[in-house]
């Protein structure tokens, strides 16, 4: 079978990386330019891998050497947040409503971020069909009235849930959605998610950061255990 990244384990990870004419600064990327497509997710996952745009630059494939982690053993819920949880002001869901939640992460203000995201067209369309696969999947918050109030979304990479992004128009939304989706992980076995970048948010929760091999020792452990994070569509 062929393969369109190599393995992290064993890539040199040089500084600079050739992508057709021009040399590009290669920290903590496996690949420039390969393009967004269905397999590609899929495999790029599997190996601890993911892609992020960069305004300018051929489409990059990250395996950063410091990844952040979530292990539900460490989770903290800030006494603040508890309340919030008590108060049970959302209606929480799977899968109900991806196409607003991609919309949602897409359009949500960031810091550092000029007018723009890094979820384009091409990764709505790509991981919308990955959601109608059943490889990614979102979690929504609903308020009262039924408007959705934020959400998250990321990938299932076999029996790992990587985040991808989360959003809120309410307060507190996307960190009881984050809670509600830590629940059903660990109902199926699960014991840790992949944030990939460390956040203010994640590191209040007990996030840490590990370093490459690490990550990706523990991600090929846990694929060997075949967790069903989630019902088959």
């Amino acid at each position: 079978m062929s393969s369109t990244f190599p393995d992290p384990r064993t890539h040199d990870f040089p500084e600079w990386l050739l992508c057709g004419e021009y040399f590009y600064k290669a920290d903590d990327i496996v690949s420039f330019g390969q393009p967004l497509t269905v397999g590609n997710v899929i495999e790029a996952y599997r190996k601890g891998i993911f892609p992020w745009y960069i305004e300018g630059v051929p489409l990059p494939w990250f395996c950063p050497e410091r990844r952040a982690i979530l292990e539900f053993s460490e989770l903290h819920i800030p006494r603040s947040l508890a309340k919030e949880l008590r108060k049970k002001q959302f209606n929480l869901s799977i899968d109900r409503d991806f196409p607003s939640v991609i919309d949602g992460c897409s359009k949500a203000k960031r810091e550092g971020q000029r007018g723009g995201t890094w979820i384009t067209k091409d990764f709505v369309q790509v991981y919308s069909e990955l959601h109608r696969l059943g490889i990614v999947h979102s979690v929504e918050a609903w308020d009262a009235g039924g408007k959705l109030a934020g959400g998250l979304y990321g990938v299932n990479a076999g029996g790992v849930f990587c985040g991808e992004s989360m959003f809120f128009r309410k307060p507190n939304a996307s960190k009881l959605a984050l809670l509600y989706l830590i629940d059903h992980l660990r109902s199926r076995g699960s014991t840790w998610l992949d944030a990939q970048v460390m956040t203010d948010h994640m590191q209040a929760l007990g996030a840490r950061e590990i370093d490459r091999q690490e990550f990706l020792d523990k991600l090929k452990e846990t694929q060997s255990k075949n967790l069903r994070l989630f019902d088959e569509k």
